[in-house]
């Protein structure tokens, strides 16, 4: 999956860390079982913790090729020797070997051909580009 971000909007400092907000415009997304488009409208929600480590909070509605709408929720974590990670926010393209980055998707659906996601656990990979992350996502078994 790849997801298409805006440039990130700096909150600021906040009680909880550094708050950063990446609005998702579209995206794409493609497996063995289901592939579409990831719409516009989800969002990114970005907390910098003090090891510079970044949470994620991000919601997404993706549509099938077959138009089944699903809701994709995820938190995840991106982690990383600090040089790396200013890198990565600088836009630069980094080896996604030099960080950690993990995800646990949530599928929520009323579609009768999708409903199997319902029931899932899966878990994803992530590297970041300028444009936004590409995942690998994987249902655990």
């Amino acid at each position: 999956m790849r997801l298409d971000v805006k440039p990130i909007l700096a909150v600021g400092e906040t009680p909880g860390g550094i708050r950063r907000v990446g609005v998702v415009t579209g995206g794409a997304f493609g497996g063995e079982r289901l592939s579409g488009t990831v719409l516009d409208g989800g969002s990114d929600w970005q907390t910098v913790r003090s090891d510079a480590s970044v949470l994620l909070d991000v919601r997404l509605v993706l549509r099938t090729g077959e138009g089944e709408l699903i809701g994709m929720s995820y938190r995840g974590l991106r982690a990383g020797p600090p040089e790396v990670l200013r890198r990565i926010d600088a836009g630069e393209a980094v080896d996604p070997s030099a960080y950690y980055f993990r995800i646990c998707p949530v599928f929520e659906t009323a579609s009768a051909d999708f409903g199997w996601l319902n029931r899932i656990v899966s878990v994803g990979t992530g590297l970041r580009t300028s444009a936004g992350p590409i995942y690998s996502v994987f249902e655990v078994l």
